[in-house]
């Protein structure tokens, strides 16, 4: 099939890492579009460095990179999939038909708690700054990061975690900093070696950890879990997430989009598929979304005429922990479906620092990045 017509709906790092793969497998045998509410694409992984005043988050045009990967950019939303008619209704009120759909609209956040500081990468200088503000005035003395059970993006907390004892370190004050997970141990789910450098990470850095609990926060500066019930000044979590819940596709537990191995929502005829937060994979993190995205982009080539049916998906977790002082780079991969190894290094074993590992975005933000600073 020539001319393929084809939608990514969302504007994060599976849908342009989707987007960028698309054009280099297929070339001129697909036109996209890209459709996203957002005029800027914002690299999330970094958003902890905002509040500690030590980097911004990077930020681009969204039109400037759908228009480098020569497609066309709606800037608009998904409400609704019509699989039988292959065509998307947006809120404008548009609709759009596909040959093929990628959908990478990540996840949808929820407060945990009432009483807690909930730190989004939406709006990561909202309130944290605040708070790390009051630790080095003195005003917040006890500060804890609680996890919650269900889904969340794990990392940034162990991140801010870090990063706020090192900065109380810098300044020779004596704040505690406790952390909360229901976890059995430290990034479960991204494998031992990770588990054993957090635990290392977290001691080193004095902070006092409890592992296999569920918290509540019944009250402002009330942390509770079993028979403990700590008094402190600033609770901080991370939001709950839940699938998109986009109406006309199949909608597995807590709304995550349902795919298969090569990343092929289910009940669609072959032409949808899904990528990143949005989908039911267990595990969320930016370069497992991105590995989905190249996935599903090698699916939709195929539908193409480009190349053989691609194999499917294999997670592989490449990235860099934040800790304030140091980096430390995490390399995870699923062994025999049964659970995850990690490795971890003081330098990146791959080939460029990125805090999240994407094939295709990595070098091209580089390289975009080095064009505007030459050209100022």
């Amino acid at each position: 099939m020539v001319g393929l017509d084809v939608l990514i709906c969302g504007g994060g790092i599976a849908g342009i890492e989707g987007l960028l793969r698309l054009r280099r497998l297929a070339g001129d045998r697909v036109r996209l579009t890209l459709v996203s509410p957002q005029e800027e694409f914002f690299y999330r992984p970094l958003a902890v460095h905002e509040p500690f005043a030590s980097a911004r988050i990077r930020r681009h045009p969204l039109a400037r990179i759908v228009s480098d990967a020569g497609a066309s950019l709606i800037q608009d939303s998904l409400v609704r999939v019509d699989v039988d008619a292959h065509t998307v209704h947006t809120g404008n009120g548009r609709e759009l038909s596909y040959d093929a759909l990628l959908v990478a609209l990540g996840a949808r956040e929820s407060p945990p708690y009432e009483h807690a500081y909930v730190f989004t990468d939406h709006d990561p200088d909202q309130g944290f700054r605040g708070i790390v503000r009051d630790i080095e005035m003195g005003d917040a003395k006890h500060v804890a990061f609680v996890l919650a059970p269900g889904p969340v993006w794990p990392v940034p907390l162990y991140e801010l975690a870090l990063m706020t004892a090192e900065r109380a370190r810098r300044i020779s004050l004596g704040a505690q900093i406790t952390f909360i997970t229901p976890e059995g141990r430290p990034l479960k789910a991204f494998g031992k070696a990770a588990g054993d450098a957090i635990v290392g990470l977290l001691g080193q850095a004095g902070i006092k950890l409890h592992t296999g609990v569920v918290a509540a926060v019944p009250a402002p500066g009330v942390v509770t879990f079993g028979e403990t019930r700590l008094a402190v000044d600033r609770v901080v979590t991370l939001p709950r997430v839940s699938g998109p819940a986009v109406p006309g596709l199949p909608a597995g537990t807590d709304w995550f989009v349902p795919v298969d191995g090569r990343c092929v929502v289910e009940e669609t005829e072959g032409r949808v598929f899904a990528a990143g937060d949005a989908t039911d994979f267990p595990v969320k993190h930016g370069g497992l979304g991105a590995l989905q995205a190249d996935t599903a982009a090698a699916g939709i080539a195929h539908l193409a005429g480009v190349g053989e049916r691609p194999p499917p998906f294999d997670p592989v977790i490449r990235g860099m922990l934040l800790t304030g002082d140091r980096p430390v780079y995490v390399a995870a991969r699923v062994v025999a479906g049964l659970g995850w190894r990690s490795e971890v290094y003081e330098q990146p074993p791959w080939p460029t620092g990125q805090k999240v590992v994407a094939q295709e975005l990595g070098p091209y933000l580089d390289k975009l990045e080095a064009d505007q600073a030459s050209s100022q």
